[in-house]
């Protein structure tokens, strides 16, 4: 009986570590929606300003509020103007930078009375966990 169960447990496992693999890989890194809308001091969003957007590998001229495909690489950048207002400026490094994201942890163990063996890996979910917030407020001061 015992041979039929430890054939039994290295399939399944080997079947649940593919799929977690498969999975891992699947979720690769991906341009994540953000919103730009512009408002005033008190928090009062407003539309119409003109603004540049920019990553180090894209930029975005727009008209607020918008919504943007963005690549987490390197600070955002945004620059707003609108009439009788002043320039605004925003800075902002990824959300997590060199954080690595989450983990998950699998383990498979076996063993009889009180004496047990177990076998562990961790896999990392995400690309790096690195991204901006799904908004952006940008507040701009009336001159």
């Amino acid at each position: 009986m015992k041979q039929c169960v430890l054939g039994i447990v290295p399939s399944k496992v080997t079947v649940l570590l593919l799929s977690l693999l498969l999975t891992a890989c699947a979720t690769g890194p991906a341009d994540r929606q953000v919103t730009i809308a512009t408002a005033t001091g008190n928090g009062q969003e407003f539309p119409g300003a003109i603004c540049s957007v920019s990553t180090n590998s894209r930029s975005w001229n727009v008209t607020t509020p918008v919504t943007l495909e963005i690549p987490a690489s390197g600070d955002l950048r945004i620059v707003c103007n609108k009439a009788g207002y002043r320039t605004s400026e925003l800075r902002m490094p990824p959300i997590g930078q060199g954080g690595g994201g989450s983990s998950m942890g699998v383990g498979v163990g076996g063993g009889s009375g009180n004496v047990g063996m177990g076998l562990g890996f961790s896999l990392p979910i995400g690309s790096s966990g690195s991204g901006y917030p799904p908004r952006i407020r940008v507040t701009m001061s009336p001159q």
